[in-house]
């Protein structure tokens, strides 16, 4: 079973999240910040990953810290769940319309954590949400999850389109990454041997 529970807390924000990485596609996801619950129930329905997600933060200062810490926190059960990543795919990739927007994300589940972001909006914040916390959220989840990250909009007009195709590219992607590969017969898929 590819699962993990994980739990943090902080002065800032206390949170627990667990995953199934052969899941169904199941949420349960309460951040107090409605919009980020939104992304997390695209991210576990089109990864086919279960996700809970039990938040509580200091929202009366900003989003800041919850949207961060959510981030580390299921990027931390997503490392766990995977363990020594031995016989998963690894790499992964998907291109996602939504309406006028196409987005691209491209991730290698390497171990080796790093992002690139090349997203932009055209407004400060969808629903009470700062735009500029989606990028806090998508570098904490690829470095605590140990992915090398790449996402791009292509283009797009409309903010909603532009960062819920971005959350559904990396469900696609991820799906893709850490599926078994029956070839790799449990392997590590790596020349060094180790991820």
């Amino acid at each position: 079973m590819r699962t993990a529970t994980v739990t943090r807390a902080t002065k800032e924000t206390r949170i627990e999240a667990t995953v199934d990485l052969d899941g169904t596609g199941r949420a349960e996801i309460t951040t107090g910040i409605g919009f980020l619950d939104h992304m997390l129930e695209q991210l576990a329905k089109h990864g086919l990953f279960d996700i809970t997600v039990r938040a509580e933060g200091d929202l009366h200062i900003d989003y800041h810290h919850t949207t961060e810490d959510v981030g580390i926190v299921l990027g931390q059960a997503f490392a766990a769940a995977l363990g020594s990543r031995a016989g998963i795919t690894r790499y992964g990739d998907a291109l996602i319309p939504m309406d006028e927007t196409l987005s691209r994300v491209a991730l290698d589940a390497s171990n080796r954590p790093y992002l690139i972001w090349k997203v932009s909006f055209s407004r400060d914040k969808l629903g009470t949400m700062d735009t500029e916390l989606f990028k806090e959220w998508f570098q904490a989840f690829a470095q605590n999850a140990g992915l090398t990250l790449h996402v791009e909009c292509l283009y797009g007009e409309n903010n909603h389109h532009i960062i819920e195709s971005c959350f559904k590219a990396l469900a696609r992607a991820l799906r893709t990454a850490l599926t078994a590969d029956p070839r790799m017969a449990g392997a590590i898929p790596s020349t060094k041997g180790v991820l």
